[in-house]
């Protein structure tokens, strides 16, 4: 055990230096602003709610508030001030956490009503040796709902000699009726180049050597969080002992060396998955977990968008010469599209990855799905090339062009006072025919209009199918013309993208018009019909009454039809000879 000198304890760096007072504060300069002004005007609010990410530095704010509040200068005589002495009784005392005026709170183990009953008993009474009793409650969030509830009253009337602050991760799951009794403050997530300048000054004032290379790794890591950075800062000086390195940074968080990214991306990019799955494995047996390098893909991606949408975001002036030059060539080979697919296929790979058994195999397979897409066309221009196909093709001789599909023909235009066919067939005889598609030859042409629906479901236009079958009245059919009287869920289009469709696929002039006559009843409505007759036929065979007999209460549910049943049933209203009856079932 030391002895002497080195008999105190180490204390790591996040504790260590941990700021004392507002000035000390890093990256939360807004805060500092109006909590400096609001106490230097005595404008102090009876709660604040201090929220944001962990390690950022909620409950030191809280402490110094509290130091603020209480302080009586070097002398004994000071008043509140926005610059704590760090000296007095209760400034010392409360940076060591054992002032009995100022109570930290952990809501995340103390979470029922009982405790805060507990806190409410001691509102009342006043301070001990202080000017004002702080009760600081960390992590408020995790609360109880009778907790928040019985908290409710004292926090929006309590006595002049109380001052709440409270802490939490979690903002929306903090009650509205509490928020609106603080005042908020969002302490914001520091940037990789305020970290890494905060990390190279402490490293200084610790005379421990530390690359700025793996400084960068560890304020990139750090994620925001000025307390895991220090964490790992720590992590690293003591893997290092006498120096911290880039290598040894990468080894300790399992990451690949930003250059080999960089390289691993562009190797996929150009489509070389041979190249880039060698790559993998080396990175993989240098130490890289699979995730990570996906991780960092990730944010090669990211770099590189950025650059592509706005160029000076690669002048920072913390951003490395490495990342700075093959950002910048990336951005101008690769396209928005390509980018923005890369993306979602890693961040899908990075899920499929991080819940696999084996991490290197799923990492790879996410690889090789990336080099393959990576050379495929943008979808907008798959599109226009599939649209563009049916009439870059020259039509074969004695075949015409279809017109481009139209608004719907109105059904009272000028011409149609009569009642009769409100459609003109001048437009669409104007028009050439289309022609059917090169290398194949048109279709048979459909003799009725169950033939044409059949001829929808044939070329899959299963939309324009089914709108047919189901919310159109057949008025007239001939070859070569339909009309028809659509229902309230028709489209509007329904009739032009019919005409459209049957020139290209029989290579004939075809003219579908919308009429106002009455017309045939829906096909949906006739297989309705149909289904009903053979249930009324089923219903009257001796075995269905006689089941129906011995289990009361039972329904028929299907009928299957079977031509034996023809021979039993001769009334001439049924379409189809029906089927026994299937298997009743009772309600």
């Amino acid at each position: 055990m030391a002895t002497g000198s080195e008999s105190t304890a180490y204390r790591v760096l996040a504790r260590k230096y941990r700021p004392s007072n507002f000035s000390e504060l890093v990256g939360q300069d807004a805060l500092v602003r109006t909590l400096t002004n609001a106490i230097e005007s005595g404008r102090i609010a009876q709660a604040y709610m201090l929220t944001g990410v962990r390690g950022v530095g909620k409950t030191t704010t809280a402490r110094i508030i509290a130091r603020a509040l209480n302080c009586t200068g070097a002398d004994g005589k000071g008043g509140i001030t926005a610059s704590p002495c760090g000296v007095c009784d209760n400034c010392v005392a409360i940076a060591e956490d054992r002032h009995v005026d100022v109570m930290e709170m952990d809501a995340a183990s103390r979470t029922g009503i009982d405790d805060i009953r507990e806190l409410i008993e001691g509102v009342r009474y006043k301070p001990v040796s202080a000017r004002f009793k702080v009760y600081i409650i960390d992590e408020i969030h995790m609360l109880s709902k009778n907790a928040f509830n019985a908290l409710l009253k004292t926090l929006e009337e309590p006595p002049e000699h109380i001052r709440f602050v409270f802490a939490t991760t979690e903002i929306r799951k903090v009650p509205v009726t509490v928020l609106s009794r603080c005042q908020r403050f969002d302490l914001r997530r520091l940037d990789a180049g305020l970290l890494a300048a905060h990390f190279t000054a402490i490293a200084e004032r610790e005379r421990i050597p530390v690359e700025p290379e793996a400084i960068r790794l560890i304020a990139r890591a750090a994620d925001g969080s000025v307390r895991d950075g220090l964490s790992l800062l720590d992590q690293a000086i003591a893997l290092g002992s006498d120096r911290v390195a880039a290598a040894q940074v990468q080894e300790m968080l399992g990451l690949a060396d930003r250059t080999a990214v960089f390289a691993l991306f562009d190797r996929l990019m150009a489509g070389e998955i041979k190249q880039a799955l060698d790559q993998m494995q080396t990175m993989y047996r240098d130490g890289a977990d699979p995730a990570a390098v996906l991780q960092d893909l990730l944010d090669v991606t990211y770099w590189v968008t950025r650059i592509k949408i706005a160029p000076e975001v690669a002048d920072a002036p913390y951003t490395p010469e490495a990342e700075r030059t093959h950002g910048r060539e990336m951005a101008q080979k690769l396209s928005m599209p390509v980018l923005t697919r890369a993306w979602q296929l890693l961040l899908k790979g990075l899920e499929e990855t991080l819940r696999a058994d084996a991490q290197l195999q799923a990492a790879e397979m996410v690889l090789v799905r990336l080099a393959y897409a990576a050379d495929l066309p943008p979808a907008t221009e798959l599109a226009k090339e599939l649209a563009a196909a049916p009439t870059s093709q020259s039509p074969p001789p004695g075949t015409t062009q279809a017109p481009p599909p139209g608004p719907r023909p109105s059904r009272g235009g000028n011409g149609g006072g009569n009642g009769g066919p409100a459609v003109s067939a001048a437009a669409a005889m104007a028009t050439p025919a289309p022609a059917a598609a090169p290398g194949t030859s048109p279709a048979k042409t459909p003799q009725s209009f169950l033939e044409v629906i059949r001829l929808f479901e044939e070329n899959r236009e299963v939309g324009i199918k089914t709108q047919l079958h189901n919310s159109v009245h057949l008025v007239k059919f001939e070859q070569g013309r339909i009309e028809l009287r659509p229902t309230e869920h028709a489209p509007r289009d329904l009739a032009s993208k019919t005409m459209t469709f049957l020139e290209q696929w029989t290579g004939m002039r075809w003219v579908v018009s919308i009429s106002q006559e009455r017309g045939d009843p829906t096909l949906a409505e006739q297989d309705d019909a149909a289904r009903q007759r053979l249930m009324d036929a089923a219903e009257r065979l001796p075995v269905v009454q006689a089941v129906k007999e011995s289990f009361p209460g039972a329904v028929i549910r299907k009928v299957t039809p079977r031509t034996e049943l023809a021979e039993l049933e001769s009334d001439a209203m049924f379409l189809d000879a029906p089927d026994a009856a299937e298997d009743d079932e009772r309600d």
